[in-house]
């Protein structure tokens, strides 16, 4: 019996006959045999024909583009036991296969290579591969290169990414090759955010979920601080990211603390990424290729902090030509060069910053009071090409901060006692990396890798007195504070890319960390006598080991199921203690209709480092510790689900919702703090807990002249220590119910660009008194005798953090001007205003006392200090 659709003879015939030249796209993968052909013969008003009973539920893996129907035909029955005839009168009929139960698969072969920037050689991270004929893509890795498997045949490539030309490469594939490709920065003006190839991974399309790559050029274009760009400024405009003080560049992630977020230069460790107190980043986005942040479904390759990784890669260096830029702003002036030592084999790039604040306070530098502040960083990379499987490469950091300040007073001896503050502050960062590719399917990365980060305060105080000979004295009493860590470490990550569907990371990396847990000195005595400095706090540097081995693995079925699943170990050794830890990584995506997909992910981190935060001295004394047989480390979970969205083609919509837990928090105790501390600080700090949870909504445009997002976060995160706030639960200090952010680039020529942000959140949540006396008498510690006092006051304190400041917003605007060069450059000026509606955010809170004459009394009123009214910003630059 033949079962199926048959058409007359003479209508099939024609029909057959117009079939020959019409050409289909189809998807069948997921289906069976018979529904497709079902489908087709609707369709294609075809007739096709089989026997009762031969399809039975065999499946089709079917997919295709621009392909006539016998290919169609022949693509949903390969590799099933089935195979299509066709007779003269132009129907087709399915039958089984009788020389063999399953058809012969063709051949695979593998096409590899680097996608970069055909101006400059720069290696485009996460570009697009992607083959039409078959719906089959593949993206490049951190370094650029891809490996796509495919079957013998026909094969029409296309290469894009973000702001490039795409290429399209036709033809056949019979044997492996090596395919480099150089795209094109796209024709628009110098924007580099509005193309978007037809081949791009949508956001549906994409496993991986809380994670955000930030184009760097658009970072240049949005509003500053004091004109100065600040990728860190960015990032805290995206969802989950709850920015700190006023100003400032920390970041606190889905309800983490500061220190659980895990930067990466170049794959090197940054402990301390702030300039000028907090208010400027130390990465200069100038010198900058990537930056990509991950909130939540972290990727095993990633480890060590509890809430986020912000991976920061530098620029490689122009293959082609030298090209530089040099800027001059309120904040600093900088330069950048780079260019080839030998055209397409080696390139360099080095850019230097430094702030002017000395030289512009210079001429009050003699006078009484005016700080002394001074910064500066530099960025090197050097990359060699030793051949098409071996590459070299090795980048610097180097940057550090000086404040002092010199207070002299006058005195009736005509000798001014004087009060001296200074504090320096710096990192150092050295990686030295080799790319090898072993096949064109696999390729590593192995780094040797180096990490400074050290702070030195020092308070000095001049005095003058009187001896019992009537000799007049100066006496100096100094205090030094010395602290850091120190790491050095290397690493080797593979990438195994079998076939399109399977991307496969393994790896492993080791590094010893180095703690200088705060050195403090006292020296006291006449300023002619030798020093001798008194250890006031007797501790030592803190050796530990830490190792980490990790299996990944990015799976994609069919179209429709996407899976990342992962595992990471890690061992962690201090004194005599041992730690370790197995933490699982998975994440899911399923495809629904109409370009919407499901997606979740779990993820369990640790961390073995810690950062106790001194509020009585304020940024950047905060002390990095590590986990020791006294102190725990750090561990979370978090669950999250969203639902992702592609609008039109230009707009992407995600909606998540997550949960996380964390343990192993540290504080220290009531009334302890660092210089107050006469024993070590583990003797000094409270372990609690914290959880978080919330929902965010990311709204994001990277096509057209106009771009931007919008982000809003509904969240709540709070801790628990059982010797705090008795014991009660309590909000974290940066807990925000709402943050909102939204940010527009619009071009509106070629030469002009215009931005504008605006951030409201939440007040921030803070512990004030509650009451405020001054008693008469106090009693000893027995209880039984009174002492008399005067001008005691004491202060009764409310729940920890129990009342919140009035909520922040501000509107800043800024546009940008690029105009060409009688030389051959290019002038770029950047003009803004920061909280260009003068709102008076709050800083901090105190409270003061007013006289109220009418009862002779006092009253206690709280008031609030603003940090920055509206401010102004201006840079110039100069391309060349």
């Amino acid at each position: 019996m033949i079962a199926g659709l048959v058409l007359p003879q003479d209508a099939a015939s024609q029909q057959g006959r117009a079939a020959d030249s019409t050409k289909y796209s189809y998807d069948f993968r997921g289906s069976t045999v018979k529904a497709a052909l079902e489908k087709l013969t609707i369709e294609a008003s075809i007739g096709v024909g089989y026997a009762s009973g031969v399809l039975g539920e065999v499946q089709t893996d079917c997919a295709i583009k621009d392909a006539l129907i016998e290919e169609v035909l022949d693509c949903i029955v390969k590799d099933t036991s089935l195979s299509v005839e066709k007779s003269s009168t132009g129907t087709y009929r399915i039958i089984q296969t009788k020389t063999s139960h399953f058809r012969a698969k063709p051949p695979k072969h593998t096409i590899s290579g680097y996608i970069r920037d055909a101006r400059s050689g720069e290696a485009l991270l996460y570009a697009t591969v992607f083959d039409r004929s078959r719906y089959a893509g593949v993206t490049t890795n951190a370094y650029g290169f891809y490996s796509l498997t495919l079957e013998e045949g026909q094969v029409s490539l296309v290469a894009s990414f973000l702001g490039y030309e795409k290429a399209e490469y036709e033809f056949n594939l019979s044997a492996d090759r090596t395919l480099d490709i150089n795209l094109q920065p796209s024709s628009f003006g110098l924007d580099t955010l509005v193309v978007v190839g037809e081949t791009e991974e949508s956001i549906e399309e994409r496993t991986q979920m809380s994670m955000a790559r930030i184009p760097v050029r658009q970072v240049q274009e949005m509003p500053t601080l004091l004109g100065e760009p600040d990728i860190l400024r960015a990032v805290q405009l995206l969802p989950g990211v709850q920015s700190g003080n006023e100003g400032t560049t920390g970041i606190y992630v889905r309800g983490g603390g500061v220190d659980q977020n895990l930067f990466l230069l170049d794959g090197a460790t940054v402990y301390n990424p702030s300039h000028l107190f907090g208010f400027l980043s130390i990465f200069h986005a100038r010198a900058l290729n990537d930056v990509t942040l991950f909130k939540g479904a972290f990727p095993a390759r990633y480890g060590g902090r509890l809430s986020s990784v912000v991976d920061l890669s530098m620029k490689e260096g122009n293959m082609k030509e030298f090209e530089g830029e040099a800027s001059i702003g309120l904040a600093a002036s900088s330069f950048t060069i780079e260019g080839p030592l030998k055209e397409d084999q080696t390139s360099f790039i080095f850019s230097g910053r430094r702030s002017l604040l000395d030289v512009a306070l210079a001429p009050f530098s003699a006078s009484d009071d005016y700080p002394n502040y001074a910064l500066f960083d530099f960025n090197g990379k050097l990359n060699h090409r030793f051949s098409s499987k071996d590459r070299v490469y090795a980048s610097v950091y180097g940057g550090s901060d000086s404040y002092s300040q010199v207070n002299e007073f006058e005195n009736s001896e005509n000798n001014d006692p004087r009060n001296v503050f200074g504090i320096d502050w710096g990192n150092t960062i050295a990686t030295f990396r080799w790319n090898h590719l072993f096949s064109d399917k696999l390729f590593s990365n192995t780094a040797l890798l180096y990490s400074r980060y050290h702070l030195e305060t020092e308070q000095e105080d001049v005095r003058f007195r009187r001896t019992e000979s009537n000799e007049l004295v100066q006496e100096r009493f100094r205090l030094l504070y010395d602290s850091g860590v120190e790491d050095i470490g290397a690493k080797i990550d593979f990438d195994l890319i079998p076939s399109p569907s399977h991307h496969i990371r393994f790896g492993g990396q080791v590094t010893n960390h180095r703690f200088s847990t705060g050195t403090l000195q006292l020296n006291e005595g006449p300023v002619n006598t030798p020093r001798q400095d008194t250890l006031l706090v007797p501790v030592s540097d803190i050796n530990s080991l830490e190792g980490a081995i990790y299996l990944e693995d990015d799976i994609k079925i069919g179209r429709m199921i996407g899976l990342n699943l992962g595992v990471r170990g890690s061992i962690y050794t201090v004194d005599n203690t041992t730690y370790n830890a197995i933490e699982p990584r998975v994440a899911l995506r399923i495809s629904l209709p109409f370009n919407w997909a499901l997606k979740a992910s779990y993820t369990r981190m640790s961390q073995y480092i810690h950062l106790l935060v001194n509020s009585g001295l304020g940024l950047p004394t905060d002390l990095w510790v590590p986990a020791t047989g006294n102190v725990k480390p750090q561990e979370s979970e978090q669950i999250t689900v969203g639902l992702a969205h592609t609008i039109e083609g230009a707009y992407e919509l995600s909606i998540e919702a997550y949960h996380k837990t964390m343990d192993g928090i540290i504080e220290y105790k009531e009334g302890a703090n660092l210089l107050g501390a006469s024993q070590s600080w583990q003797d000094n700090v409270e372990s609690g807990k914290g959880k978080s949870y919330g929902a965010e909504v990311f709204l994001q445009k990277q096509k057209g002249r106009t771009t931007g997002w919008l982000g809003y976060t509904l969240s709540w995160s709070d801790r628990t220590f059982e010797n705090l706030n008795d014991g009660r639960t309590f909000p974290f200090r940066y807990d925000r119910r709402h943050d909102v952010a939204l940010t527009v680039v619009h071009r509106l020529k070629d030469w002009l660009s215009v931005s504008g942000s605006w951030i409201y959140g939440t007040g921030t949540a803070v512990t004030i008194s509650t009451a405020r006396f001054s008693p008469a008498i106090l009693l000893d510690d027995t209880g039984l005798q009174a002492i008399p006092t005067t001008n005691v006051e004491s202060e009764l304190l409310g729940d920890r953090n129990g009342f919140r400041m009035a909520a922040y917003h501000r509107l800043d605007l800024g546009a940008n001007f690029e105009w060409p060069s009688k030389r051959g450059g290019a002038h770029l000026i950047s003009v803004g205003a920061y909280n260009s509606y003068n709102r008076r955010n709050p800083y901090f809170l105190f409270i003061e006392e007013n006289l109220q004459e009418s009862i002779n009394d006092t009253e206690l009123v709280l008031k609030q200090a603003s940090l920055f009214p509206v401010l102004p910003s201006f840079s110039y630059a100069y391309q060349f």
